[in-house]
């Protein structure tokens, strides 16, 4: 037990987990039981209460209603952090913001270079913007306590960034034909919850009733259904006082869900959106331009945006590095968020909406960006910390 307590609570153990389910997946999908794990994608479920009905295949239940329970979690953290964390202040949000600019314009001017004749491959311009939080984090804890804590911060705020960024282009870009109707519900939901914010309601049920009505109606809606755990997560109070005492609805919330997220809901998603089959693949399929525009956006474009954004404000006074690190640790942390993985999977399948129109090519270039990232911002780091003390 004592393992398991320092496993679930080591900080690489989420990207360490990420990594295994990704080879089971790709192992699975190449093997005699690809029959075995196609059906279990496709396994139909559904759920019906009176007239409303939801019938979906597994794989979407995950992608648009774990998913959201992820951007919950994501809400909960930007709020947050907004609110009394690393963003709370100009100073501390400077440099994670233009970093987190540069790494999201750059590879989506990348992508595009390579796809802006093809008015179906623009769709994916967003893919290689992403970052994935507990992937790149994990990769830095592997280093150990000569990684300077201003570069996980820095880090973690610019992923914090990143993922907002996310969100607003799933509002913007990837919303289908709306319905006034289940709009109007989910409009109704969010007054309601604001009403129990006002009133300082302790109870997390209230919340959790309206948050899944909010969750149905987005779904029906044709906005992301995903979209429903973040606006549901800006509603939970972050402090309360009753009773002389002082309540953080927001932070018990975050601190039960942290670990069914990294361990249960990421992974899960891994599992169905990693298997990549790499039979029908070919060398041309690969370097097609919406692969190629992916891989070198999240493995080239995410470097430059980041650390070239960041040298810039640097230079001209409008931030400074973080504290005690060096110049090539920080470009060895802008190789990190080239690690799209997760994110850049799901933006992937909205995008695409999973026609596999590129024969898995689009995925395989996503797993392939990361890894390199991941490998070399490694080996970048490794040598940056080499001669750099253990704090005391």
């Amino acid at each position: 037990m004592n393992f398991l307590n320092r496993f679930l609570h080591n900080e690489s153990s989420p990207g360490i987990v990420l990594i295994f389910v990704t080879i089971l997946a790709l192992l699975l999908q190449n093997s005699f039981l690809s029959g075995f794990y196609n059906s279990f994608l496709h396994t139909p479920v559904a759920i019906k209460f009176g007239s409303l009905e939801i019938a979906k295949p597994l794989i979407l239940w995950v992608n648009d209603g774990l998913m959201a329970i992820f951007f919950f979690l994501i809400g909960l953290e930007v709020k947050r952090e907004v609110l009394e964390g690393h963003l709370s202040s100009v100073k501390e949000v400077t440099l994670p913001l233009i970093a987190a600019i540069g790494g999201m314009a750059i590879p989506a001017l990348v992508y595009l270079v390579f796809n802006y004749q093809n008015s179906f491959n623009i769709k994916g311009w967003a893919i290689p913007t992403a970052t994935d939080i507990a992937f790149a984090l994990g990769i830095l804890s592997l280093l150990g306590s000569r990684v300077p804590s201003s570069l996980k911060i820095f880090l973690m705020a610019l992923a914090i960034i990143d993922d907002l960024g996310a969100i607003v282009i799933i509002a913007l870009f990837y919303t289908q034909e709306l319905s006034t109707l289940s709009i109007a519900i989910a409009t109704l939901s969010l007054v309601l919850l604001f009403v129990l914010n006002r009133l300082n309601v302790v109870k997390k049920l209230p919340y959790i009733i309206l948050g899944i009505i909010l969750w149905v109606s987005v779904l029906k809606s044709g906005v992301h259904a995903t979209l429903a755990g973040v606006a549901l997560a800006f509603m939970i109070p972050l402090k309360i006082k009753k009773n002389n005492k002082e309540h953080s609805p927001l932070k018990d919330m975050e601190k039960e869900l942290h670990l069914i997220v990294a361990f249960f809901i990421l992974p899960l998603f891994a599992f169905v959106n990693a298997g990549v089959s790499l039979k029908g693949i070919s060398f041309a399929d690969i370097l097609s331009p919406v692969p190629i525009g992916i891989f070198l956006g999240l493995f080239i474009g995410k470097q430059l945006g980041v650390f070239g954004f960041s040298y810039i404000a640097v230079k001209l006074k409008l931030a400074s590095l973080p504290k005690d690190s060096t110049i090539m640790q920080f470009y060895g942390v802008a190789l990190l968020t080239g690690i799209g993985f997760t994110m850049s999977l799901f933006i992937d399948s909205l995008a695409f909406e999973d026609t596999n129109i590129f024969n898995y090519a689009d995925k395989l270039a996503i797993l392939l960006a990361s890894f390199f990232s991941a490998i070399v911002g490694f080996i970048v780091l490794k040598f940056s910390l080499k001669n750099t003390p253990n704090p005391s």
